[in-house]
């Protein structure tokens, strides 16, 4: 099969699962900021924060390193066991110590009067950076259709659980002439609130573990010590890259909790996380894209055409990525309904939100020249650098101008890494980037968008039109450039 098509088919495989869930969680937005206040929905956001820095630091850099040392290493098996074993004894020791001093954690992280968030999520924690190198080795292996119904069972367990616990336990709750509400009062209690996210989530990821039980079991377990010790040198650049990388992508939820005055802390940051959502349709399609690339980049660097290969790949993903940014800004008439009205002084934050993750994904896109080549701490420097930039940024600005401070933190963080690594990348791994036809695609969207913000009307519907014309002729234009350019993707 054609590399590039090949590509786009491992894509659609892994980011099936992820699309959807996203999609459905995007879909769950409504839910929580009409039935929850944006105070509520900030203790969501801020804890969904620290989650994700706590992911990467519990699954430190051991899934690339799975793929690297699979390449390299003639016993594979041997390398997935000891990741495992690392992997159990660190989640182990993390849930212990996290349920164990509950309390204390959250009153620091201003959860005050509800110790029992932190043992949830040191559960969901604990068992998401275990199931991760599970989920890695399905990805090595090609196992691509197991990997996405595990997630697809994962999604609709956690979102059905959702709607279970928030619609349909409150309306039973709320008729007392229901043949169930006897039931449901007994597994159901108004007072836990937002908690009902959380407790969906613990849910899934128990469920989703038991469901990797075969990669986990069949195993002879064999820790090597030594082969740890050399997975450990090439992980732990990578991990703190990878904390650096959520210093960018969500200390501003954590700053804006903090930064603020107590009383409209949690209210600013929740109208940020639900608006932050809004952008999410650019973020979905960088992680698909991220989970069959980079075992794709890895399998096709010995090939003579690599890195031409890596040159379409970065247009088809610029390309695609300005259409998201297009698509999305130009049916805000409609996608504003989203959040509730209280959310809604927000919405500014969505196309800078947008361009910053496009810049994310350019950066991505790039990072492969230090993997390949070994220098993983380059990926450390670049990601320091940006973080560097987001805390003095939004120290410098939250208290200024809020969150619209955050989002340009964001965006000014990811173009400036991604300026680095192209420069770096061209010294130690040229790859001949088309530079002006990538930034002409940008170029093109970000203008279409503020020329549809001087055409504005005061119909909504005729907006729509208007908007959605200049989409179709941002398509048409880019056919015309390039649909000759694009038609290997179509080959065999």
């Amino acid at each position: 099969m054609n590399p590039l098509k090949k590509l786009a088919s491992q894509t659609a495989i892994y980011g099936l699962p992820t699309i959807v869930g996203r999609l459905l969680n995007y879909l769950l937005t409504p839910l929580y900021t009409y039935n929850y206040s944006p105070g509520e929905f900030g203790v969501n956001t801020t804890a969904y924060a620290y989650v994700s820095f706590l992911l990467v630091f519990l699954t430190y850099g051991m899934e690339t390193t799975l793929f690297r040392f699979s390449q390299t290493e003639e016993d594979k098996a041997k390398v997935y066991s000891t990741s495992l074993i690392s992997l159990f004894v660190t989640s182990t020791l993390f849930i212990l110590f996290a349920s164990l001093f509950s309390a204390n954690i959250s009153e620091a992280i201003k959860f005050t009067g509800h110790p029992e968030y932190v043992v949830w999520f040191a559960i969901i924690i604990g068992t998401d950076a275990f199931a991760a190198i599970s989920f890695a080795k399905l990805r090595e292996k090609g196992k691509a259709k197991r990997f996405a119904t595990i997630k697809t069972i994962n999604i609709a367990l956690n979102i059905g659980l959702n709607l279970f616990f928030i619609l349909f336990c409150k309306h039973i709750h709320d008729s007392p002439d229901s043949s169930l509400k006897l039931f449901i009062d007994s597994i159901y209690n108004p007072k836990t609130g937002i908690g009902y996210i959380f407790i969906s989530n613990l849910i899934a990821s128990l469920i989703t573990l038991l469901l990797l039980l075969p990669e986990i079991i069949g195993v002879h377990y064999v820790f090597d010590s030594a082969l740890w010790k050399t997975m450990m040198r090439y992980s732990l650049p990578l991990l703190i890259a990878g904390l650096a990388g959520m210093v960018n992508e969500t200390l501003d939820r954590i700053l804006l909790s903090h930064l603020l005055p107590a009383k409209t802390a949690m209210i600013q940051t929740g109208i940020y996380g639900a608006c932050y959502k809004i952008s999410i349709i650019m973020t979905i399609f960088v992680q698909t894209f991220r989970f069959a690339a980079e075992p794709f980049f890895f399998n096709h660097s010995k090939e003579k055409d690599a890195k031409k290969t890596y040159s379409q790949v970065m247009n088809y993903f610029v390309i695609i990525c300005s259409l998201i940014f297009l698509g999305t800004m130009m049916n805000m008439e409609w996608i504003q309904y989203f959040v509730g009205e209280k959310y809604r002084p927000g919405l500014p934050v969505v196309p800078i939100l947008l361009l910053a993750n496009m810049f994310l994904g350019i950066f991505f896109n790039q990072s492969i020249w230090y993997k390949l080549t070994g220098q993983t701490h380059y990926g450390a420097f670049l990601t320091i650098f940006g973080a560097i930039i987001t805390i003095v940024l939004n120290l410098y600005w939250i208290p200024r101008i809020g969150y619209m401070g955050s989002a340009w933190a964001t965006l000014i963080c990811y173009a400036s890494m991604m300026i680095a690594s192209y420069f770096l990348g061209n010294k130690h791994y040229h790859v001949n980037y088309d530079l002006k036809r990538l930034w002409g695609y940008i170029g093109l969207s970000v203008t279409l968008y503020f020329i549809s913000t001087i055409i504005k009307t005061h119909s909504g519907m005729l907006n729509l039109i208007l908007n959605n014309l200049l989409l179709i002729g941002f398509v048409f234009l880019v056919w015309k450039m390039d649909g000759k350019k694009l038609m290997p993707l179509r080959i065999k």
